[in-house]
């Protein structure tokens, strides 16, 4: 019944839509359950005022709500755009996800903490020296320290050496646990460089005219660490390449100090020369000059000599060879003997070539005779630490009528020294 009204009250155009509404359908469907006379009378009526009331509905609505159902309009206008838009980015995404993926796989793959690449390689290493960078300063400071121990050792060379070869241990034990460090390389062969300029500074030490004994011990002990090649044999050794050196060191100074000499010995040469163009003087008369040259001469020689050989065996001392720890294999040239067993005949012939020169040219007798004595004095102080020269005073030309005065020298002065130790020796017994 409601198709048939359906059909007589619209077009064939709008019954499709019809169709798709429940809510005419319904409609239709309870006007065909109403009379007739109904329908006449007060159909109408109820449709004017459900009109009229769905009016006053929407106006309410829509002065309640017009500004959400414009806002709302305007967002479905945009809506249309916006979808489609979305879709593209939606399809976008989608195609490049795998791509995103593929690069995150890579990126993970090549910067991995078990990978080997350069740039993360060279990231580490830069934050290794961020928290290691005070220890590096440190390592740095320390040829710094060294140098500046090694050149404020005037002061108090003791504690500033010392210090010195304890900051040079440090870093020879630092090179030798970080050998391929080329920083620890660096700092080695700066600290070499300063260590050179100690060993020269202990060097010169040695040539200090009024060196004491205690100073020379303290040297030569610093000398041992600062150059070990030096003395390979040890402070029990022969001395070694130490002890050359240190003998050269105090042969330097004496030869220092006997130059100072050179006013003095000037005037004894030209002294000389004028004798030997005038041979026909007085036989016994002039010298002077050569006579205060001589004296101080044998003076410098007789202190220094004395306590270059006294103080070389106080530094090395001769080794104790045990016969029977000698083996048949040992090298029959070892060991080797001591610098100081031929230096003491340098120094004689030092002497003695300068004796040979000026000697005879100093004619007066009592001038003579106490040049005489004190070089038997010299003899005898180098002949305590055995380098006893006194016969070598007879290869001396000193003329023919000068020879029973040399005699008598040497018998006043055998008489003099025996006096001197029988009172020396009676003071010494109780």
């Amino acid at each position: 019944m409601a198709d048939l009204f359906q059909e007589l009250l619209g077009d064939r155009r709008s019954s499709d839509k019809a169709h798709t509404n429940p809510i005419a359908l319904e409609y239709l469907s309870t006007l065909a359950s109403t009379p007739l006379s109904h329908i006449n009378g007060s159909e109408q009526q109820a449709l004017a005022q459900s009109s009229h009331s769905l009016l006053l509905s929407l106006q309410s609505l829509s002065k309640r709500s017009h500004k959400s159902i414009i806002s709302s309009a305007a967002n479905h206008s945009h809506l249309r755009n916006a979808l489609p838009a979305l879709a593209a980015s939606t399809n976008d995404l989608t195609s490049a996800i795998p791509r995103l993926d593929n690069e995150a796989v890579h990126f993970s793959a090549t910067y991995h903490k078990s990978g080997d690449n350069e740039i993360l390689n060279s990231r580490k290493r830069a934050l290794l020296l961020s928290r290691n960078v005070e220890r590096l300063v440190d390592v740095l400071d320390l040829p710094t320290l060294l140098s500046t121990a090694i050149t404020t050792s005037s002061s108090a060379p003791a504690a500033n050496y010392a210090s010195a070869l304890d900051l040079n241990s440090h870093i020879r034990r630092l090179h030798g646990l970080y050998a391929d460090s080329p920083l620890v390389a660096s700092v080695s062969a700066q600290a070499d460089e300063a260590m050179q300029a100690m060993a020269k500074n202990l060097i010169t030490s040695l040539r200090t005219p009024g060196l004491k004994l205690a100073s020379a011990l303290r040297t030569i002990s610093w000398l041992r660490r600062v150059v070990p090649d030096l003395d390979s044999t040890g402070a029990a050794g022969n001395g070694g390449g130490l002890g050359a050196l240190f003998l050269v060191c105090r042969l330097s100074t004496l030869i220092s100090m006997l130059a100072a000499l050179e006013p003095l010995r000037e005037l004894a040469e030209q002294e000389r020369i004028r004798q030997q163009r005038n041979p026909t003087g007085s036989a016994w008369s002039g010298g002077q000059q050569t006579e205060r040259y001589l004296k101080r001469y044998i003076e410098i020689f007789r202190e220094q000599s004395f306590a270059i050989v006294s103080m070389f065996r106080s530094i090395f001392p001769a080794p104790v060879h045990d016969a029977s720890s000698k083996s048949g294999d040992q090298d029959p040239l070892q060991p080797v003997p001591s610098a100081l067993s031929t230096f003491p005949f340098h120094l004689i012939e030092m002497l003695m070539d300068t004796l040979r020169i000026y000697l005879p040219t100093v004619k007066d007798q009592p001038s003579r005779d106490s040049l005489l004595t004190q070089v038997l004095y010299c003899a005898g102080s180098l002949g305590r630490l055995g380098g006893d020269f006194g016969i070598l005073l007879a290869t001396i030309d000193v003329g023919e009528e000068a020879e029973e005065e040399w005699v008598e020298v040497v018998k006043r002065h055998r008489l003099m020294t025996g006096r001197l130790e029988s009172i020396v020796g009676s003071r010494d017994k109780p």
